[in-house]
């Protein structure tokens, strides 16, 4: 069967119209005589779009009951069943209710695509799973319903409905999007402008990456190399030279002009992996281009030119950037180099040359070491010492039986094993003393350094040319296989370093261990200069100048001149190593976990700041909002008990009894009020520096529920509770958890309609216990949820005489203390459901003396 094809209407915000763009397109479907059916349509109350539901048959929703609540959900098996050509499913992100067969919507979708059903969806940009980060700090609400972005990016076909943040807002403002008593706060939070563009923005960019995908894939399908222009990419070549840096801000320059245009590094690795430059360099290079927003590449190739070009042409580069030769001008009238090669080829490819300091002076070049041994070089030198002798010795003895040209074939083999044994310059030497020896005993005239014959003095000629070309070739292949064995060895190295920063032992500590016993060194140390040190030459080897940043090992180095070897890694940081100094070979190698290192301790140091920052900026937003709040909020208490004392005191009214009762009970509660703030505020206070104490015991949800429930309606009115046999007890403060039911209960109360009470429910799942304050009231938007239980906040409150916004802030913070958590959640219906979890009482998590209040309790138990 043939999978279904997939449409996606992707927005930027709620209310854009996304839904109601997928029931147009299914309505159009159906009047063309395509079979459509709705699998599941949230309407959210909006009556256009009910409208667009009318008349579409809709496959009836399956019913899950879950914590006592039943919950509607998609019917996969239903849809599957009914086969229509077309199924409508809004809400591509919705989490299923637990216990659902797949635990996402998404996932339901693909079970309904692959029975050949093609599914047209809709999802927001926020529920993106790349994007999720970003949209909490464009709009501080954290998005918990998220899709993969593959499962979006494989759609057939993303469909953008856009829609600007003025006509956003001024649908929301005409009540087409929330219920009337959410859009003011709507409209001053989630709604705002700012956030509105930057998530228009976000879609837009996001649509643009997508679109780009699918004309790479239609320019590889139909075998497209040439460049199309359709998106400025600006392409830079890094040699691994010192004019890097130049190259790459010119790059980024390039790549600013053009709004929007990508920028790639690449850098060409020869083929045979044994030539190329320091790793340390090419990191630097990395970290520069991604910090400039760009990409860092790696190729393989012996052909630069067509390798550079191969990959531009591959990304659809449309601008390549290169810098000038560094060759002498002898070497480019023999070579017309990297630089001219590329420009002649690159086709409809831009190609700016950029000079440099590095121009024209040159190529530095690192000393490569012979590829043999010295033994094995003397080994050389002794054989063709005694054997040549020898074998001048057997062939006179055979002169008569051989000629000249069988002498030149047998010395030629032992030049050859001269070679094998010892290398070039113990074969060379053996090609001379070999051709002398033939000149003096074996060409005619015999005895003298003479060449009666042309052909001799060819065939002598011919001897000492083989000779030395295979000389060269065997030594050549020696140092070739000694350079492949140590970049084997040097890969295995890097690759067990990345491996270790994937593994999470990425700290500057665990790096410099693995390099201590990499390269069995008595210890490691991490130097960074000292702020206030001089950078004069003299003073580099002062201990003064220096300070420890990490060390392994020994007794550290507490300056560059105390260690066998030092690797800068930049101007204030330097890699210093004690015990076996390591060879110029290994250097490459150190430089790698010199400039991880490095950048290991850059980044640990910023995550501490980080951290140590984040409770500031915590403070810095409590102080700025108690400021804000406490403004009106503690004067208007106080405003009203003075009123209230001072027309008490007066002389020149006479106040009934009535009155005067009713004067004494304003200043009571204005009094009452004022104490409350305090108390929070000092209770928040308290929480923010660690320093509310909890005392944990076992607390019976039959027995603080009641409590909680008198202490906002003495008679119990408008409150029901439900609290089944058989629910453990909860390891809380009962104080404390008394206080946050409380406040939960009286916000339900406020915000229940009349005729519908609030019902606080227990119930136990695995080692947690939850408490439910369940109201019908509005609700709180998805968006808002988390917002609400910052300090200060009065979400949807209109009145002066609500306090500062503490209360949700503070239960939350008090469950947490506890070791809970207090979440929101939708009530089935319609509604907020405030859910606490608290862990369950088990014997293991008590002492004693909590073990005895624990029988003491049971014993007060109604039926214990």
């Amino acid at each position: 069967m043939a999978r279904g094809r997939l449409r996606v209407y992707l927005g930027a915000a709620p209310g854009v119209g996304k839904t109601y763009a997928m029931l147009g397109e299914g309505r159009r479907r159906r009047e063309r005589g395509t079979d459509v059916v709705i699998g599941f349509v949230e309407c959210h109350g909006r009556p256009r779009t009910v409208e667009l539901v009318e008349g579409l048959e809709t496959v009836p929703r399956k019913t899950m009951e879950y914590r006592g609540a039943s919950f509607s959900e998609l019917d996969v098996d239903a849809v599957i069943a009914r086969a229509p050509r077309v199924a409508l499913i809004d809400e591509l992100a919705h989490t299923n209710v637990p216990g659902s067969r797949n635990t996402k919507r998404w996932q339901d979708i693909e079970e309904i695509l692959a029975a050949g059903i093609t599914v047209i969806t809709t999802v927001n940009i926020q529920h993106l799973d790349s994007l999720n980060d970003v949209v909490e700090q464009i709009t501080g609400v954290p998005q918990r319903e998220t899709v993969p972005d593959e499962v979006v990016r494989r759609a057939d076909q993303v469909e953008l409905v856009d829609m600007t943040p003025e006509a956003l807002r001024r649908r929301m403002a005409h009540g087409n999007i929330y219920q009337a008593e959410k859009i003011d706060a709507a409209l001053s939070n989630y709604f705002r402008v700012g956030n509105l563009t930057a998530l228009r923005e976000l879609a837009l960019l996001w649509l643009a990456d997508k679109v780009d995908d699918q004309l790479d894939r239609y320019r590889a399908d139909h075998r497209i190399s040439r460049t199309w222009e359709a998106r400025e990419r600006v392409v830079v070549a890094l040699t691994g030279g010192p004019e890097g840096d130049t190259l790459i801000r010119r790059a980024a320059r390039i790549a600013d002009r053009a709004k929007g245009a990508d920028l790639f590094a690449v850098h060409v690795t020869a083929g045979d992996g044994l030539t190329g430059v320091s790793p340390a360099e090419l990191a630097r290079r990395r970290a520069l281009v991604e910090s400039l927003g760009g990409t860092y590449h790696q190729v393989v190739g012996d052909d630069i030119p067509q390798a550079l070009l191969d990959f531009a042409r591959g990304v659809n580069a449309t601008q390549l950037v290169l810098g000038a030769s560094r060759r002498g001008r002898f070497a480019q009238i023999l070579s017309r180099g990297v630089g001219v090669t590329t420009t002649a080829m690159s086709g409809a490819i831009d190609v700016h040359m950029v000079t440099h300091e590095e121009a024209g002076r040159g190529r530095r070049r690192s000393p490569r070491g012979g590829g043999l041994t010295w033994t094995r070089q003397g080994v050389g030198f002794g054989l063709a010492v005694a054997g040549l002798p020898l074998l001048t010795l057997l062939l006179a003895n055979l002169r008569g039986q051989l000629s000249l040209a069988s002498d030149i074939l047998l010395f030629l083999v032992a030049v050859v094993a001269v070679a094998l044994a010892g290398g070039r310059y113990a074969a060379l030497f053996a090609a001379v003393s070999g051709s002398l020896l033939l000149n003096y005993y074996f060409t005619p005239p015999i005895h003298r350094f003479t060449i009666g014959e042309w052909e001799n003095a060819l065939a002598l000629a011919a001897f000492v040319v083989v000779a030395v070309a295979v000389s060269v070739v065997v030594d050549s292949a020696a140092r070739r296989t000694r350079e492949a064995a140590r970049a084997g060895a040097d890969a295995e190295m890097v690759s067990n370093l990345a491996g270790s920063v994937l593994r999470g032992e990425s700290t500057p500590g665990d790096l410099l261990e693995r390099l201590r016993v990499a390269f069995g060194l008595d210890s490691v140390t991490l130097l960074e200069r000292r702020p206030d040190a001089p950078m004069t030459p003299g003073r580099q080897g002062d201990p003064g100048c220096w300070r420890i940043a990490a060390t392994v090992g020994g007794e550290p180095c507490r300056s560059p001149d105390q260690g066998a070897a030092e690797v800068a890694v930049d101007d204030d940081l330097t890699l210093v190593l004690r015990g076996r100094t390591p060879s110029a070979a290994d250097q490459r190698v150190l430089e790698a976990f010199a400039a991880q290192a490095g950048l290991a301790l850059r980044q640990h140091r910023l995550a501490e700041e980080a951290e140590q920052a984040r409770p500031l900026a915590a403070a810095d937003r409590m102080r700025s909002a108690l400021l804000a709040a406490v403004s009106h909020d503690l004067r208007s208490p106080l405003s009203s008990a003075k009123a209230a004392v001072e027309s008490l005191r007066t002389g020149d009214v006479a106040w009934t009894a009535g009155e005067r009762d009713e004067l004494l009970a304003t200043a009571d509660e204005s009094l009452e009020r004022l104490a409350r703030l305090v108390a929070n505020l000092l209770d928040m206070s308290r929480l923010q520096a660690g320093l509310l104490g909890v005392a944990a015991q076992p607390v019976a949800a039959e027995e603080i529920v009641p409590r909680a429930v008198a202490g906002v309606s003495p008679a119990g009115e408008g409150v029901r509770v439900r609290i089944p046999a058989g629910v453990p007890d909860a390891l809380a403060d009962p104080a404390l958890l008394e206080r946050v039911l409380v406040n939960l209960i009286a916000n339900a109360v406020r915000y229940a309609p009349p005729g519908r009470p609030v019902l606080v429910a227990a119930s136990a799942l695995a080692d947690r216990v939850e408490l439910r304050v369940i109201d019908r009231g509005p609700g709180i938007p998805e968006a808002d949820r988390d917002r609400v239980f910052l300090p200060f906040q009065r979400l949807g409150d209109h009145d002066n005489d609500t306090g500062v916004g503490l209360g949700l802030a503070l239960s939350r913070g008090l469950v947490e203390a506890m070791g809970g958590t207090l979440d929101p959640d939708d009530t089935p219906g319609g509604g907020l459901t405030m859910i606490v979890t608290l862990p369950a009482y088990t014997p293991d998590l008590a002492d004693p003396v909590l073990t005895s209040h624990l029988d003491a309790v049971r014993e007060r138990r109604p039926g214990a």
